[in-house]
């Protein structure tokens, strides 16, 4: 049985908050008004300590975090036009346009030769010329030179992509992948999952139940996932809640997730953003917070939320430790998607960066692997080198 969190009730000041506290403490699921209440609240503090009490009943005063790295080994991709938020993809002759090929896949990878590399993230564009076979390599290649490190791969939009392209369910997909040495996936692409949004930030890409059917997909062959949801573009917060409930069925029926990850729209460097008028005018503290804490609190069979310190800066990636968070990304090496549309973050993060960070506010570091093992939470006091990305 789960342990139920104590509230400090007397210092929450909105009425309509305290309530839902009272309902938390007594284990009940929150229904969609009251997320809505959650995101609606004036009470910052509140929210926090209300999110904060859950996830210590959850996770104790332990952050964990992953030595892992960044490979995005191609940037073409056929939504170049119509995802309109994003600053990364290229047409295959559009300046810039890259595919990389397995010596540039282990050239990117050598960070992992010093052994403190413990995952490999994978992501990129819809490629056309990057389908199963080329990943099936790639995949191949980075179990022969590096056994020991995690490979998490392909959102579920480039499933999807790798299904159309090769005429394949994809389950099919899924296990040659697997076969091929793909260990879990990450959770980008979702954006939002409401059609509306959709039709006007990414349409054509995959819709928001084909996205939860590729997760589903996953989890029955033994693959397990992250999820996410892209905020702070023309989303509503009842498109929000419609996000989040997607979400925790989900979970629900499978258990497949490993961790929610909010994903903050950067406006710069994109269509979106110049159509908004919102170049240079990324997502306020406020809302990062709020976004981290709600999902803390409605995601109630989630063991694990992680904030992306990459799109929201180390500085409130510490203050959301306090805000239901109990997962930072890792220390991420050479992350090119997220600079690409106005990230001014570190691109890497050393091992007493991240161990500074997490002291900081006040809570335990501790190294895991990509299934939230904990590795181990005694650490040198000499300086250690980034160590790997996601």
């Amino acid at each position: 049985m789960a342990t139920l969190p104590t509230i400090p009730l007397d210092r929450i000041h909105d009425p309509a908050l305290r309530r839902i506290g009272e309902k938390v403490a007594a284990g009940e699921r929150l229904s969609v008004d009251e997320g809505l209440a959650l995101y609606r609240t004036g009470d910052l503090t509140g929210l926090g300590l209300l999110a904060d009490a859950v996830n210590r009943a959850k996770n104790g005063d332990v952050v964990t975090f992953a030595s892992n790295q960044h490979i995005n080994p191609t940037n073409i991709c056929v939504l170049r036009k119509t995802c309109v938020f994003c600053g990364y993809a290229r047409l295959p002759k559009e300046e810039g346009a890259y595919r990389y090929t397995m010596e540039q896949v282990l050239g990117e990878a050598a960070h992992a030769a010093d052994g403190l590399t413990r995952e490999f993230h994978i992501v990129g564009g819809l490629d056309m010329k990057a389908g199963l076979a080329y990943y099936q390599e790639m995949f191949r290649t980075l179990k022969a030179n590096f056994p020991h490190v995690h490979i998490k791969a392909l959102t579920a939009v480039e499933i999807a992509h790798i299904a159309r392209i090769e005429k394949m369910p994809w389950r099919d997909v899924l296990v040659a992948l697997k076969e091929a040495g793909l260990d879990t996936m990450p959770g980008g692409g979702a954006e939002t999952f409401s059609a509306a949004v959709r039709e006007r930030i990414s349409d054509k890409k995959l819709a928001g139940a084909e996205y939860i059917g590729v997760h589903r997909t996953a989890h029955e062959v033994g693959v397990r996932t992250n999820c996410t949801m892209l905020y702070g573009h023309v989303e509503t917060l009842e498109d929000r809640m419609e996000h989040l409930v997607m979400l925790r069925t989900l979970q629900d029926e499978t258990g497949g997730f490993l961790a929610y990850v909010p994903l903050a729209y950067h406006p710069d460097d994109n269509e979106l953003g110049k159509e908004l008028g919102r170049q240079g005018t990324a997502t306020t503290g406020w809302d990062d917070l709020k976004q981290l804490a709600v999902g803390r609190l409605f995601l109630d069979n989630f063991q694990h939320i992680k904030s992306h310190w990459i799109m929201v800066t180390p500085f409130l990636s510490q203050v959301a430790l306090h805000y239901g968070v109990n997962d930072l990304e890792g220390t991420v090496v050479r992350e090119k998607i997220y600079h690409a549309v106005g990230a001014h973050t570190p691109q890497a993060m050393s091992l007493d960066a991240i161990l500074h960070l997490i002291r900081g506010a006040s809570r335990v570091p501790a190294e895991r692997d990509s299934f939230y093992k904990i590795l181990r939470t005694t650490f040198d006091a000499s300086p250690v080198a980034a160590a790997g990305a996601i």
